[in-house]
């Protein structure tokens, strides 16, 4: 049998069956890729395509792959700079660490290009699995890694098929949660701030904020929606001046998540406007800052240690080989926590 026969049958690439398929040296292969300006661009062009087309990675990487001595998990979050996602991170390392493996953690700014070039790499570096909150919407990222026969699983995504485990919320029960909250306070006009209407997060919470007006005998001209390009604080002091022209005005805001809620917070004490006297909020995933804001903000909690404990025992037990695994999904129940943001509205 031939070494390239061989490589195939395990589901491994050498830079032998790349050379072969693409009817050139393997010094031509080593050329494209580490010195590509001795080889034409032609040939460089035939290597890529023979190299997309078998999923060959580098043979450093294969050696790792082939000893199965990685030590480290990836973390590929939407946003590093979210404490959410920080909390998140401290539940898989700490699930890890009982292995003796570590977590490198990664964010994709909400940018599916930078999801690809973060996937490329784990897949390069062989990672023994990867946890991941997914920025492409369509799939195509991680239909394009499965190849690698890494393992990895979904946090803070729900999943609708067998291909992978996942951990999430119930984001519907919590913006549902969040909107009955303002109407049993005593709102009848409410906007909600929603990150991309892209994430599954911000439409799940959107479905749920309208089940909560339907359930209250509102009109869904009782919900206003404004969208914005990100999940920072600096989108939700947008949202919150663009809130402040609307007529007639939302006397309560539900945001997408706690990040957008400050930023919506510091936009009504820069125009004046009391919280929650004139305007009452609640936040989503009730991070560190939400009891410490300037006033303290009602949140929905969503269990994010938990969630990334989770997640990491998940992809362990995937990564251990047992061939009885079957993937599952595991759905957390969020929880309101009221704060002084909320006080009820005077009749």
């Amino acid at each position: 049998m031939s070494s390239g026969e061989s490589n195939r049958r395990t589901g491994e690439v050498s830079i032998k069956d790349v050379a072969h398929r693409a009817g050139v040296s393997i010094g031509t292969v080593s050329n494209a890729l580490n010195r590509p300006d001795r080889v034409s661009s032609d040939t460089r062009s035939r290597v890529r395509a023979v190299i997309d087309e078998l999923g060959y990675v580098r043979s450093e990487s294969a050696r790792q792959l082939r000893s199965g001595d990685s030590r480290m998990v990836a973390l590929l979050v939407l946003d590093i700079g979210n404490p959410f996602f920080v909390a998140m991170s401290r539940g898989a390392e700490r699930a890890t660490r009982e292995h003796g493996l570590g977590v490198m953690m990664c964010h994709s700014a909400q940018d599916s290009e930078a999801e690809s070039l973060y996937l490329s790499m784990f897949a390069e570096q062989r990672v023994r699995g990867v946890l991941v909150t997914p920025a492409d919407t369509t799939g195509a990222n991680l239909l394009t890694f499965r190849r690698h026969g890494i393992p990895y699983v979904f946090v803070d995504r729900v999943v609708d098929s067998d291909d992978a485990c996942s951990v999430s919320v119930d984001d519907v029960a919590g913006g549902e949660l969040a909107v009955r909250h303002l109407l049993e306070t005593g709102h009848e006009r409410v906007a909600y701030i929603s990150g991309p209407s892209n994430l599954a997060q911000c439409t799940d919470r959107l479905v749920g904020a309208r089940r909560a007006i339907e359930a209250g005998g509102l009109g869904p001209e009782s919900l206003t929606v404004l969208e914005t390009a990100k999940l920072d604080v600096a989108s939700g002091r947008d949202a919150g001046a663009r809130l402040l022209g609307l007529r007639p005005r939302p006397t309560a805001v539900f945001c997408a998540n706690d990040l957008l809620a400050l930023g919506f917070l510091q936009a009504m004490f820069d125009a004046g406007v009391r919280v929650p006297e004139d305007i009452a909020l609640v936040g989503y995933d009730d991070i560190e800052f939400a009891a410490a804001a300037a006033v303290p903000l009602t949140s929905v909690r969503q269990p994010a240690e938990r969630m990334g404990s989770t997640a990491a025992e998940m992809l362990l037990r995937e990564t251990e080989g047992d061939p009885g695994h079957e993937h599952e999904s595991v759905i957390y129940s969020p929880e309101l926590i009221v704060r002084r943001s909320t006080l009820p509205r005077r009749q």
